[in-house]
């Protein structure tokens, strides 16, 4: 899935003659340096080449109700991982919560799994993988997998790329007066559709 969001950044921005940069660890280095970027709890080792690995944390969420509506509130129980672990089961959306705190006031920050979660069959995001320029929270997660699989708090779960922003950002995400997900928290937060007008 995440190459064929970069084929598509990639074939827009030949159109439109942008290149497409993302961030090196010497660019995400200086940029956290700077406070452009900001991760807590952070760890230089789980610094990659143009990446940064952000880890489970231990609080997963499931809706109430099987059928959802999406003009509706769907309300969520909230749960921890015991420390033996948390058996996921197909079929079933799981909301989770990354242990790591960001903030991105000058790039746009991108949620992707590792190869090492995809292969053990969990998918990490339904579709929500782009933060926005100025968000500052811990990233919820739309978590999904092919066969039941146990997972821990604590263990790598995704990582994040920053990508470049071309132009100037007139309103940054955490000064949106609309935006839904502002409120900071360290549990997963339920879908805030039912707040658009449709």
């Amino acid at each position: 899935m995440f190459c064929t969001r970069l084929y598509l950044y990639a074939f827009y921005s030949n159109q439109t003659n942008h290149s497409l940069m993302i961030l090196s660890d010497t660019r995400i280095l200086e940029e956290i340096e700077k406070g452009t970027i900001v991760i807590s709890p952070y760890d230089r080792k789980y610094l990659g080449t143009n990446s940064y690995d952000v880890h489970l944390g231990k609080y997963l969420a499931t809706y109430k109700d099987r059928v959802l509506d999406a003009r509706a509130h769907n309300e969520i129980e909230h749960f921890e991982i015991p420390a033996e672990g948390y058996v996921l089961q197909p079929g079933t959306l799981y909301l989770g919560v990354t242990e790591e705190y960001t903030e991105t006031h000058a790039h746009v920050p991108f949620l992707e799994g590792k190869s090492s979660t995809g292969r053990l069959g969990i998918d990490i995001h339904a579709t929500a993988g782009k933060g926005d320029v100025g968000f500052c929270n811990t990233w919820t997660l739309e978590i999904s997998c092919a066969q039941p699989v146990r997972i821990y708090a604590g263990m790598p779960i995704g990582q994040l790329i920053y990508f470049v922003v071309e132009g100037e950002v007139k309103t940054f995400y955490n000064k949106k007066g609309n935006a839904k997900y502002n409120g900071r928290t360290v549990r997963p937060v339920e879908s805030m559709m039912w707040k658009n007008e449709f």
